[in-house]
């Protein structure tokens, strides 16, 4: 076997390449279907009006409004300001990142320090921890779940919550034992932002973050929100709008104060989105690349859970937990998923982001507590089906490409000396020199020549490709050392030959067992007819698509594309009866969650 280096596959797009002009057509094509999502889903809820926002690779790029700013106001326009409430929180939250950035303080620094009010807080048992800056992040200070009590304080004065600082907050659990949602925390981390910048927290936020991001239409304050363009907020209560006053902006606002518009919000969106993948260049205005990824990334575990939409519907599990100012969680469709809600009497609203895709929503209404999590739900599985958002691959490092061209050439052609000098120490320990020798030589009589694929990275030093050859192909993974020159510590190579007429004929047979003489004598026929009955009740139609691995004449393990995700066909044929043997439908490895 020979290795084809003429026309090697090496150079890669860089990975903070946008979705591309193609991509973005594809999934346009799912905006009427969220639009009538939207309007659907408003008119469930009862919503006096609402707003709502695609964002794709940094630009907003659909958009749709609905209903009455007020019952006797004009219409919701793209220009309209809503309060979004706890989404108020991540910039809040950039604002504590960028103190910290500037060695103004530290995350860790405790709390009392910059708020001596919390000096003599008394904590839930005697082994707690000093309360830090970072548990308030992370809703993990141990302060009662506040909601809804936490709404009506907004526009609260800063002497009256030094006073009740001073006078204790009782706690429901042990400081950094476990996730419950505070808004008072957020409001104290409002409090040293304006202690330590000396200035205040709205005044802060707004030269800070606001203005650099160009974000002109959004404001702490409700007076600087023209009348033509404020959105009234109404409760739906007895089948009628009943109004909610407008709460001022108070020593709480850092907690839910902000007011802003769909394109405004979407400025905030796609900065945060902007701060993946992590690559050179110059950093982001107003907060580091770095920083803004932290927000992002789970720093204390909430839960999981598994559920239906219907009973007839695919298993769906999530696990979700928080960042700073931010949510994150994953479930079966997506890795990477930041997310938060924002609730006030008289409002509702929830931006959403794909990390991994670049691909955000945004949502505001003027109804009490009217988010939209299963109008996202339903509109992200809109979005997915056009199968026009790839998730974004990580960049290989300079040493994964050169070693990469090292294991295919000694795949094809094995040289002991060669392969001493780009090897680990343990490579060899884990499989001998002349064990790789035969198993080679024994590739190269399968699969004749090859030629090598360009990889599929999963980080910077470790990734997969495929040897594509004259008969069938080898599938290779391979991952390198720590060290200063990294060089190959694990490398695998799967042997795959499509399958004969006469295998092909038996995994048919193996999918729809009409003819039993087809298997061998004591075949499991009760195993293989309970493994189909849960592959067309859970995974629904399915097609073959390509053989895993396999010899061509008496193994296959073959992919199944089914409805509703993907499946293996593993059959072994008896090598003298060449009769079916074995059967096994399993789900395939690369599928997060099984219906």
């Amino acid at each position: 076997m020979t290795l084809d280096i003429s026309i090697l596959a090496l150079t890669l797009a860089l990975v903070a390449s946008p979705l591309g002009a193609a991509n973005r057509d594809k999934l346009a094509t799912a905006f009427a279907e969220v639009a009538n999502l939207f309007d659907a889903y408003v008119e469930k809820q009862h919503m006096r009006g609402a707003a709502m926002g695609i964002i794709v690779d940094g630009k907003l790029v659909w958009t749709r409004t609905t209903g009455l700013q007020s019952l006797d106001g004009a219409p919701v326009s793209l220009d309209t300001r809503f309060r979004i409430a706890s989404m108020t929180k991540s910039f809040t939250a950039a604002s504590i990142l960028q103190l910290r950035d500037e060695k103004k303080l530290s995350l860790d620094d405790p709390v009392a320090k910059y708020i001596p009010e919390l000096a003599k807080l008394t904590p839930l048992t005697s082994d707690a921890p000093v309360l830090t800056i970072r548990h308030l992040l992370t809703h993990s200070e141990g302060f009662p779940e506040d909601n809804p009590w936490g709404d009506r304080q907004l526009g609260r004065a800063n002497e009256q919550m030094s006073a009740w600082m001073k006078a204790g907050i009782p706690f429901s659990t042990t400081t950094g034992t476990a996730y419950e949602y505070s808004n008072y925390g957020f409001s104290i981390l409002g409090q040293i932002v304006a202690r330590v910048s000396g200035i205040p927290y709205d005044v802060y936020v707004t030269k800070k973050i606001l203005e650099p991001l160009g974000m002109t239409s959004s404001t702490f304050h409700v007076a600087s929100v023209p009348a033509e363009k404020k959105a009234i907020g109404y409760r739906w209560q007895d089948d009628q709008w009943i109004d909610e006053p407008i709460l001022p902006h108070g020593a709480f606002g850092a907690m839910g104060g902000l007011w802003t518009t769909i394109p405004d919000l979407s400025k905030w969106v796609a900065f945060l989105m902007s701060a993946y993948p992590p690559r050179d260049g110059a950093d982001n205005v107003p907060l580091k690349r770095s920083s803004a990824r932290e927000m992002q990334e789970l720093a204390r575990f909430n839960r999981s859970f598994t559920r239906r939409t219907s009973v007839d519907a695919p298993l769906q599990l999530s696990a979700s937990g928080y960042g700073y100012g931010l949510g994150v969680s994953t479930d079966c469709r997506f890795k990477h998923i930041v997310s938060h809600g924002g609730g006030l009497p008289g409002y509702g609203s929830l931006m959403t982001w794909l990390p991994q895709h670049g691909v955000g929503l945004v949502f505001m209404s003027n109804r009490t507590y009217g988010s939209a999590g299963t109008l996202f739900f339903d509109t992200l599985d809109a979005l997915k089906k056009t199968d026009a958002m790839p998730a974004r691959t990580p960049t290989p490092a300079p040493a994964l490409l050169a070693m990469q061209r090292e294991a295919s050439s000694l795949l094809t052609q094995w040289n002991d000396a060669a392969a001493a000098k780009v090897v680990a120490d343990n490579f060899f320990l884990d499989k001998t020199a002349a064990r790789w020798k035969k198993e080679t030589t024994d590739l190269a009589e399968k699969h004749g020549k090859c030629t090598m694929g360009a990889i599929d990275p999963e980080n910077a030093l470790r990734g997969r490709w495929r040897l594509t050859c004259e008969r069938g192909w080898i599938d290779v993974f391979m991952t390198l050392a720590p060290t200063p020159h990294p060089t190959i510590q694990a490398l695998t190579a799967s042997s795959v030959l499509p399958p004969n007429a006469s295998l092909s004929a038996a995994l048919a047979t193996a999918l729809k067992p009409a003819n039993t003489d087809a298997f061998v004598a004591d075949f499991d026929h009760a195993k293989l007819k309970r493994q189909l009955a849960a592959l067309e009740m859970g995974w629904g139609q399915c097609a073959q698509t390509d053989p895993l691995r396999g010899d061509g004449a008496l193994h296959v393990a073959m992919k199944l594309a089914c409805e509703k995700g993907a499946a293996v066909a593993d059959v072994e044929l008896d090598e003298s009866s060449k009769k079916i043997k074995s059967v096994e439908i399993l789900p395939s490895a690369d599928q997060p969650c099984v219906p």
